[in-house]
């Protein structure tokens, strides 16, 4: 976690702002993440306890992710998003109902979720890189550069378990990924400005 919160570094203007909204949307999605899981494994654990130690696995990192959002958000003095009740109700609700769906639409889920996720956060690593090269001073960017890294990778893990558990051979496929694709960019684009 960040040693010094992020509002102690000089920032510019738009930097603030980029920042600013890098912490609400990643907070959000992180909740969202949790929430997911938590959906999953509320069925899993009762119609498939075989799966639910996968889902526990990959729930305890988004859980870890989501409070060390958490924390940085409270520390930086970033808003929350004004839509926190709901990314609560909708993941638990696309958790459970995908998990009731069976073992390959849940995975389908967790698949598409991870690719909208994994390419986000590579976009706000690019963005970080550009704006805090490795030589700048103060350990905050370097700090959320790593933290934002390690997530990412967490992410692109899930998406791979998914992949090897049989994502793609839920029915519909194209359309449940689509559609949780969309609106996971849907949500992310929210969340940037409310």
């Amino acid at each position: 976690m960040l040693r010094q919160a992020i509002r102690q570094t000089k920032l510019t203007k738009p930097q603030k702002e980029y920042i600013h909204k890098l912490v609400r949307v990643d907070q959000a999605g992180e909740l969202g993440a949790d929430y997911i899981y938590a959906g999953q494994h509320l069925v899993f654990s009762h119609t498939k306890p075989s799966l639910a130690p996968l889902i526990k696995h990959m729930w305890d990192q988004e859980v870890h992710h989501h409070n060390t959002f958490d924390y940085i958000q409270a520390e930086s003095r970033v808003r929350p998003s004004f839509f926190t009740p709901v990314w609560r109700a909708a993941a638990f609700g696309l958790g459970v109902g995908t998990a009731l769906m069976g073992k390959e639409a849940a995975m389908a889920c967790t698949e598409a979720v991870e690719t909208v996720i994994g390419g986000h956060y590579n976009s706000q690593l690019r963005w970080l890189h550009q704006n805090f090269p490795e030589n700048t001073p103060g350990e905050e960017m370097t700090e959320l550069k790593h933290t934002i890294k390690q997530f990412r990778d967490d992410e692109l893990e899930h998406l791979d378990t998914a992949v090897e558990n049989d994502s793609q051979k839920a029915v519909p496929y194209v359309l449940l990924t689509e559609t949780i694709k969309a609106g996971c960019r849907g949500a992310i684009w929210i969340a940037e400005r409310a």
